[in-house]
């Protein structure tokens, strides 16, 4: 899924977030906070459609399946090639070119899922720190706020 920034209104700060609540935790934390579920554009890419569509595919039972038959019908095989190792070179290319573009779509599928998560939990954080400030200690309040943008932080 690609990801750009809505236009926001000049009233607003960034994300949406009332200007105030924004730009307090920008100053206090020293990094931009990530963007946040309203401020991620809808768009998905091509490949990221075809990544999803090959994730629910392969993910299905009749798929494992396809892949026992696959094994079945390669077993017998060997009295047509009689050699093993041209028989065993062709299940290993089969499996190992399969492994490898099944291995990169998954990647891409699981990638987006994760950064769509973090965005949730981040508007989730960010609604506890626009609650009402009284209500939470100091403390649990900066631990809040560090708590925004650390899978960034964590994954340099």
């Amino acid at each position: 899924m690609t990801h750009s920034p809505r236009e926001e209104p000049a009233t607003a700060g960034p994300h949406g977030a009332p200007p105030s609540a924004a730009s307090d935790r920008e100053s206090t934390s020293g990094h931009r906070p990530p963007l946040l579920p309203g401020s991620v554009d809808g768009r998905v890419s091509v490949f990221d459609r075809f990544a999803d569509w090959t994730g629910r595919w392969v993910s299905r039972a009749w798929f494992f399946s396809f892949c026992v038959v696959l094994v079945v019908i390669w077993a017998p095989s060997i009295l047509v090639l009689r050699n093993v190792d041209t028989w065993q070179l062709v299940i290993n290319t089969a499996t190992t070119i399969i492994t490898f573009l099944l291995v990169a779509l998954v990647q891409n599928q699981s990638t987006r899922a994760d950064a769509a998560i973090q965005q949730k939990l981040n508007a989730l954080i960010e609604a506890a720190l626009d609650q009402d400030p009284g209500v939470r200690s100091e403390t649990v309040r900066r631990q809040l706020d560090e708590a925004i943008g650390v899978e960034r932080r964590e994954s340099s």
